[in-house]
């Protein structure tokens, strides 16, 4: 038998080590992100600003956005934490606005589930509502970060200091809005991120302001006094305070001495007094007030409600109907009264806002 060459079987020798490098490499897992999601693998950690984690669960409703054609306002409904529906209940309207706004939040609300953060991208063309829509979007995360802390902390009465903005209350010389810091269940902060400007407004707003934020943090409620001289910036003042007050978690034990009408830590156990968001309607605006205990809507009331002129009629004729529709429903599904619809209309969107606070 002919022997092999030496060489020949260095060749063959390095092209099988060759061939063995070659198949382990293939065996190698791949390492790019959307390989590693498909084998089942972590992804690198969320980044900072994104949907809170925790299991919050529910819809949040953020604050309103007041923009230069109109307000926006986000919902967002929320599974462990993650951000599975965004929807905007409140838009620009009226003449090209129904356009901007009908291309607009549609890309907007994907945007949202797919970032899981207010962190996304303006429409083009759609500057201010784009902007309006991620300020209200961070208002809900921020309420479903707090109510998460609360819940992971055992609530206020545990220590957790808990943030909470506030409706935005419109007076004659424009906006006020109140963010209060709970912890224990007693306002250790309070300041508004809102108040009217320009003029003399800055001097009123100024000097009453401090004074209005002393107040908030010594009474704990809103029952607070006026201060002399603005009356209606302290008007608005009290009625955001008292909307910043209604979504702070209670302290351990279901009291809640923030409850403006409350009383000194009367509640019963699991009750929460939450208010809705303002809905705009043709003969004014709407807001809703609810009482929830046990998961159930013990009373409503509309806290604000169209008047001048005829509306005081339909107003004082529709509203206590619409309570009581309320209470019985135990929730926004209830028929609008005979001659009121707009009103009817701005209650129901009102006090669904009022039931998204309450997970309901």
């Amino acid at each position: 038998m002919r022997k092999s060459h030496p060489v020949r079987r260095a060749v063959l020798a390095g092209a099988a080590t060759v061939s063995g490098i070659v198949l382990l490499l293939s065996l190698k897992p791949a390492s790019d992100p959307g390989s590693a999601q498909a084998a089942g693998g972590q992804l690198p950690p969320a980044a900072a600003g994104q949907a809170p984690q925790g299991g919050v669960n529910g819809a949040v409703t953020g604050d309103a956005a007041q923009t230069q054609y109109g307000p926006v306002q986000v919902r967002v409904t929320m599974s462990n934490g993650k951000i599975t529906k965004a929807e905007a209940v409140r838009t620009p309207e009226g003449g090209r606005s129904d356009q901007i706004t009908a291309n607009a939040v549609p890309r907007l609300n994907q945007a949202a589930v797919a970032a899981q953060s207010a962190d996304i991208d303006a429409v083009s063309g759609a500057t201010y509502t784009s902007a309006g829509y991620k300020k209200s979007l961070q208002s809900a995360l921020d309420k479903a970060k707090a109510a998460a802390g609360a819940a992971q902390g055992g609530g206020a009465g545990a220590g957790a200091a808990a943030t909470v903005t506030g409706d935005v209350a419109q007076t004659e010389y424009g906006p006020v809005q109140v963010r209060i810091t709970v912890a224990g269940g007693k306002i250790t902060k309070a300041e508004a991120v809102q108040a009217p400007k320009g003029g003399r407004s800055d001097q009123i707003t100024s000097a009453s302001v401090p004074r209005l934020n002393q107040a908030a943090v010594a009474a704990g409620n809103a029952r607070i006094d006026s201060v002399s001289g603005a009356t209606y910036t302290s008007a608005g003042y009290k009625k955001s305070l008292q909307s910043a007050l209604d979504q702070a978690p209670p302290a351990r034990g279901g009291s809640s001495q923030a409850a403006g009408s409350g009383g000194g830590g009367g509640e019963q156990a699991g009750t929460r007094t939450l208010t809705g968001g303002v809905a705009q309607t043709q003969y004014g605006p709407v807001q809703v007030r609810v009482t929830v205990t046990g998961g159930k809507i013990t009373k409503a009331e509309a806290v604000q409600a169209p008047k001048g002129g005829r509306s005081d009629q339909i107003t004082s004729a529709s509203v206590p109907r619409l309570n009581q529709a309320a209470v019985a429903a135990g929730n926004a599904r209830i028929d609008s009264v005979s001659g009121a619809t707009y009103t009817s209309a701005g209650y129901k969107k009102s006090l669904q806002s009022a039931l998204d606070q309450a997970g309901g």
